[in-house]
């Protein structure tokens, strides 16, 4: 049973879950979807750009929270262009189960030198899909006798790790309205010794491939964007079924058909710009961030000049429509879409 072919069944099982069902985690795995950008070397799928972006949006669009879970975890299983060839080997290929990577980008703990490695402390918050993961990822600062290292800034040196899920401590504290099935709970390293070669620097690419040559700002910030657009899609499938038609959602059709056309364009134009020589300019990177906030903005505005019109059927916790608008909402306040745009 394929997510595409089976859009609704998928839809019922991840309904009102804590915890997306084994036959999902099946399925996912079945179609490799944790491995989306990683090379068909170390057995994923390869897929370009565009090709991960439609994959992402329709899977927001069955489930927000199937669609948010499987962009952020095959968004971290991307670090693989950041490892070693070796490291990657020895955790991609012919693994006991589908690898599945997941973190925080949050600076929330210490690695002390020790060694060829370094010993990892600290809990850090918010890792998408906490009870899926073989693998967590984090960043620490650099210490050495128990003081920061500091660059030629005057700054703490930060570097990221990929620790074996054994070795962390998962802490389930995930307690929102919506995408309630992520199980983005926090975690904790204690006194963990961790070979060097299993860190690495989001700048630094050991692969060759396309993807890992786009700024990890836009892939972000485009990976996202889908997942707003996918929920609001199914809010609109939702919503029809209590409106049958309405101005105000088709104004919501039109922020979502804008929203598409911007973000093909984007990802056309980021796979066009991969070879070229200052391909990528700051102020690039920074317009495609303002133009994803703007528009997430506006679809967020539309959803709620829809929401006073559905009746006691859009707060019923037994309703689709609720829980799709509270997955929406808890979506945005991902720290990338939470800020204001200027």
């Amino acid at each position: 049973m394929k997510l595409k072919d089976n859009m609704q069944r998928y839809r019922e099982l991840c309904f009102g879950k804590e915890e997306l069902p084994k036959a999902v985690l099946e399925g996912i795995a079945k179609e490799n979807l944790w491995n989306l950008w990683v090379p068909k070397l170390y057995g994923g799928l390869e897929l370009s750009l565009t090709g991960g972006l439609k994959t992402l949006r329709h899977l927001a669009q069955v489930d927000g929270s199937l669609g948010w879970t499987v962009t952020l975890c095959s968004g971290a299983n991307f670090f693989i262009g950041n490892l070693p060839r070796e490291t990657a080997n020895a955790i991609f290929n012919d693994p006991k189960e589908p690898v599945c990577f997941g973190g925080s980008g949050g600076v929330f703990g210490t690695a002390e030198r020790k060694g060829d490695g370094y010993i990892i402390n600290g809990i850090w918050k918010y890792a998408t899909g906490a009870p899926y993961l073989t693998h967590f990822t984090l960043s620490a600062k650099i210490q050495e006798e128990g003081k920061d290292v500091l660059n030629e800034e005057g700054l703490p040196v930060v570097r990221c790790f990929v620790l074996d899920g054994k070795d962390v401590k998962v802490i389930k504290d995930w307690n929102t309205m919506g995408l309630k099935a992520t199980a983005t709970h926090s975690f904790e390293v204690s006194s963990k010794w961790v070979d060097e070669k299993y860190s690495f620097f989001y700048n630094q690419w050991y692969h060759s491939q396309n993807i890992f040559k786009i700024p990890f700002g836009v892939f972000a910030d485009l990976t996202l964007w889908v997942n707003y657009v996918g929920m609001a899609a199914h809010y609109i499938e939702e919503a029809e079924m209590v409106l049958r038609r309405n101005e105000i959602l088709e104004k919501l059709k039109e922020a979502l058909s804008r929203s598409d056309e911007k973000i093909g364009g984007w990802a056309k134009r980021t796979e066009d710009n991969i070879n070229l020589e200052d391909g990528f300019p700051e102020d690039w990177i920074r317009e495609v961030h303002s133009e994803a906030s703007a528009s997430v903005k506006t679809i967020s505005e539309c959803i709620m000049e829809v929401y006073p019109l559905l009746g006691i059927r859009g707060c019923s916790n037994g309703h689709q429509l609720n829980q799709v608008f509270k997955d929406y909402f808890t979506a945005t306040q991902h720290h990338i879409f939470s800020t204001k745009v200027v």
